[in-house]
């Protein structure tokens, strides 16, 4: 006799018990009189009255769908209701906020935000984000899917429903700081993404067309790679200052031991070693047919590279340089403890100080940008791959 389990989506039944679970068992926010000392946990349960009491619907509803056999646009049911969910879940900690402050703007009192709600944001998020896979396998489609997730929440925060949690107070209290910390470390990702590509591309294509070079340089950025972030900072702090001693002029122009110069570098030499392999892997994808037939019609080197190599090698070789920006964002932030500024600064601030929302401040517009620049680069190798097509 077959046993045939009543479970139809093993995935979403386990996401959908760990959110009950986290928003039951955590405390989905927390108040304190001040910033300065610990909140007091208060949990989801004790906040759901009234019209509250509403957002147990999606919640049910995604735990009856993980019982259903679910095709094609159905999973797109699954991605509302979690959409809706993490929405609710947001409202209601920006609600309480404001009711818990009682009206007083100038309130110095925190509401912060809860292990609950942080838990239960990220589970809606990977609910929506399986449901999205199993409705299309269309990388672009999938992308404007997912974005249009934080839609609502964009709109929650664009009318000041969220304006009382404590996060968007440490926002309003340090905005110029925050905002040239935001500039400061695109700075840093483009002045990192430019020579990196500059210098990349050229060794990988000299690494591909003559391979005895290959194991060295890939050797040398081997052990480049390996050196802990910290230890590498350290290890420029002082041949650039004693360079700029020797050279005022070029502490004149802002490079010394310490501040965004060694921070570039660093991050640089970094970003080599998938670069040059992404070049190395895209030029081996042509296949050897397509370059001699545009040898055959003629055309010279110069033209097979940038005519039929590229374009065909591109794809894999864009899909190094997003691994690489991706590496950069994240890598910047330690890049802060050797003067380079960037989102970096506002986290070691926050953890100096205690003050877990300022941490919040620096960490969560880092792990944003790092998605929002993942998702360019798959968006723009998805259309170059159906381009080809």
């Amino acid at each position: 006799m077959t046993y045939h389990s009543p479970v139809k989506n093993r995935v979403l039944l386990t996401l959908v018990l760990l959110l009950w679970l986290a928003g039951f068992g955590l405390a989905f926010v927390s108040h304190a009189p001040n910033r300065l000392v610990s909140g007091k946990g208060i949990s989801l349960a004790s906040l759901l009255n009234g019209y509250s009491a509403l957002l147990l619907l999606p919640a049910i509803l995604l735990l009856v769908c993980a019982f259903v056999t679910l095709y094609g646009r159905n999973h797109l049911a699954v991605m509302l209701l979690a959409e809706i969910l993490v929405t609710a879940l947001v409202w209601l900690a920006g609600h309480s906020a404001i009711q818990l402050a009682g009206g007083d703007e100038d309130s110095i009192a925190r509401t912060s935000l809860g292990g609950g709600f942080w838990a239960g944001a990220a589970l809606c998020l990977l609910i929506a984000s399986d449901a999205i896979s199993r409705f299309t396998r269309n990388h672009s489609l999938r992308i404007l899917l997912n974005v249009q997730m934080i839609v609502p929440v964009v709109l929650l925060l664009a009318y000041g429903q969220l304006a009382e949690l404590s996060l968007l107070k440490e926002y309003d209290n340090r905005s110029d700081v925050f905002n040239d910390a935001l500039w400061q470390h695109l700075g840093i990702l483009a002045g990192t993404l430019v020579p990196a590509v500059l210098i990349g591309l050229p060794v990988g294509l000299l690494c591909h067309r003559k391979p005895r070079w290959r194991g060295p340089v890939l050797s040398v950025l081997n052990i480049i790679q390996t050196v802990p972030s910290i230890a590498l900072f350290g290890l420029l702090l002082a041949p650039l200052a004693g360079l700029a001693k020797a050279l005022p002029w070029l502490a004149e122009h802002g490079i010394s031991g310490i501040g965004l110069a060694p921070a570039i570098i660093a991050l640089v030499l970094y970003s080599l070693l998938p670069l040059v392999r992404g070049v190395i892997a895209g030029l081996e994808s042509v296949p050897e047919a397509v370059i001699e037939s545009a040898r055959g019609m003629g055309m010279n080197r110069a033209q097979v590279f940038f005519r039929v190599q590229m374009p065909i090698a591109l794809p894999v070789v864009l899909t190094g340089v997003r691994i690489v920006a991706v590496q950069t964002v994240g890598m910047a932030m330690v890049a802060a403890l050797i003067g380079a500024g960037g989102l970096g600064a506002i986290m070691f601030q926050g953890l100096l100080s205690s003050a877990l929302d300022l941490v919040l401040l620096g960490v969560i517009p880092a792990v944003l940008m790092a998605v929002v620049v993942d998702s360019l680069f798959k968006f723009a190798v998805s259309i170059l791959e159906t381009t080809r097509r």
